[in-house]
């Protein structure tokens, strides 16, 4: 009975050591569980089957939660499961375009250093240029970075 408890713990924490490093990334609960599994499991083989099946049992947890990790890294899984698809769709800049270094606007929403603004009659996204500036505040555009429309407070 003792072997088959050893043989559960030490399955679910490859299993959960699995789902932690391929498909939840990161700390999650899955980790978590798989390093609670694991220490079990060996305190569980030398409280109640001595220090020499302890030792055989810490060997044969090193072995197959590197050899599960190997052997997954290897297998086609990865491959089945991964995203195949390319993002090809942009973002429409027509409104950015139009709007040229010097143009004077209104910041619709507060511009805690990003927010949008109307200028030219177009609804766009805007950084300010340091400086908190509230909503309805009157702006002009200073620079026109890649895409990103630079502002400060019109005097």
């Amino acid at each position: 009975m003792d072997i088959l408890i050893i043989c559960l713990l030490l399955l679910a924490t490859v299993v959960l050591l699995l789902i932690e490093l391929f498909i939840v990334p990161g700390i999650s609960i899955a980790g978590i569980l798989a390093g609670g599994c694991a220490i079990f499991v060996n305190y569980y083989a030398f409280t109640y089957l001595g220090i020499v099946a302890g030792i055989i049992t810490l060997i044969i947890t090193i072995i197959v939660c590197v050899g599960s990790i190997i052997f997954f890294m290897r297998s086609k899984t990865l491959d089945r499961i991964s995203l195949k698809q390319n993002i090809t769709s942009q973002i429409d800049r027509t409104a950015e375009m139009r709007i040229k270094i010097g143009d004077i606007g209104i910041t619709t929403t507060r511009l805690a250093l990003i927010g949008y603004a109307k200028i030219n009659d177009e609804i766009v996204e805007v950084k300010s240029t340091g400086e908190l500036l509230n909503e309805h505040t009157c702006i002009r555009v200073v620079r026109i970075v890649d895409g990103t429309i630079m502002v400060e407070k019109a005097n």
